[in-house]
């Protein structure tokens, strides 16, 4: 049984600014806005959802089939991700355009400006899941943030085969109108937002929260330093708190390695409050390191902070999954 992810593919260029953005931006001259910010220094690092939710499962000993469209330029990045346990045999290789690039800045207090530029992404389209899934057999797909088109084909090809999937349209919903956005989360078995999302899709859903919930199995909100909430099937809450960082490095790709701990957890048998501490993990150890695919696992310091945040019972089942 495979956990699919679709979802961009991406280089991300990360930079730091010594200061604060809100200190630079007027709230009353936003519309004619025109600013720099001097950066401390670059950082190039392999992202993208899909790459980074993949290598946070291979590292946890999944094998995850990567769904994307990248450049000729992939070869690098290929290997670094089948080195780490990423089915890549899926990837559309694009003949006309540059893998996407993620440019990013983050201030002191965590704050981010990015911008995104799609180039290969925009032929994750073209990719059938029906040909995928041939001589496979698919547990899940994680529909992520994508070229829209992709998205929404995606999901309705998980409806149609009888695939269980995941919605996470996050930084998509702002290019989305309410019907698409729907249509990305109607039956899913999972839906994945963090706090300003969830907000997002209720307005352009026109749908109360509760509405939103009848239409999917699971729905797990991140809520930054405040933990994640997870509502299950039958309306009840479970709040899980973070696991306390040791430093805040980069919190580029945390929600991305939430969603990997989580899903990892959750398909191999494990409680939703369990799954979301092993996702609350592995989100630290991304925020605690400089980009999203740049960190490790040792086991036994993983447990042990398991152990420190949510006690020995929690340790105990967590050391189930993790190899």
């Amino acid at each position: 049984m495979t956990i699919a992810v679709s979802g961009s593919i991406a280089t991300d260029h990360l930079m730091n600014f010594p200061g604060r953005f809100s200190e630079a931006l007027l709230a009353d001259q936003l519309e004619h806005v025109s600013v720099s910010f001097l950066v401390d220094d670059l950082s190039i690092r392999r992202g993208g959802v899909a790459g980074n939710i993949t290598y946070a499962m291979g590292l946890l000993g999944g094998a995850p089939l990567l769904l994307g469209a990248v450049g000729p330029d992939f070869g690098e990045y290929r290997e670094w991700l089948e080195k780490h346990g990423v089915d890549c045999s899926a990837v559309h290789v694009s003949q006309k355009a540059h893998t996407a690039r993620f440019i990013c800045t983050t201030d002191e207090e965590m704050a981010q400006i990015a911008v995104f530029y799609p180039g290969a992404m925009s032929e994750a389209r073209d990719i059938s899941l029906a040909e995928v899934t041939r001589g496979r057999t698919l547990e899940l797909v994680l529909v992520g943030a994508d070229d829209p088109d992709a998205m929404l084909r995606h999901t309705a090809e998980c409806r149609e085969l009888g695939i269980p999937f995941a919605a996470d349209p996050s930084q998509q919903l702002a290019r989305l109108d309410g019907a698409q956005a729907l249509q990305l989360i109607d039956g899913a078995t999972y839906l994945f937002t963090n706090e300003y999302e969830l907000g997002l899709l209720r307005q352009k859903s026109g749908l109360t929260l509760e509405e939103i919930d009848s239409r999917v199995g699971i729905r797990i909100t991140t809520l930054g330093a405040k933990g994640v909430q997870i509502t299950d099937r039958d309306g009840t809450e479970i709040n899980v708190e973070v696991v306390p960082e040791s430093a805040k490095v980069d919190p580029t790709g945390i929600g991305d390695a939430f969603r990997a701990g989580f899903l990892t957890g959750h398909t191999a048998g494990l409680s939703l409050e369990r799954s979301a501490q092993l996702g609350s993990l592995v989100a630290v150890l991304v925020l605690e390191t400089n980009g999203p695919q740049e960190w490790s696992l040792d086991r036994d310091s993983a447990l042990e902070r398991i152990r420190g945040a949510y006690g020995p019972e929690a340790a105990e089942e967590i050391s189930t999954v993790l190899r």
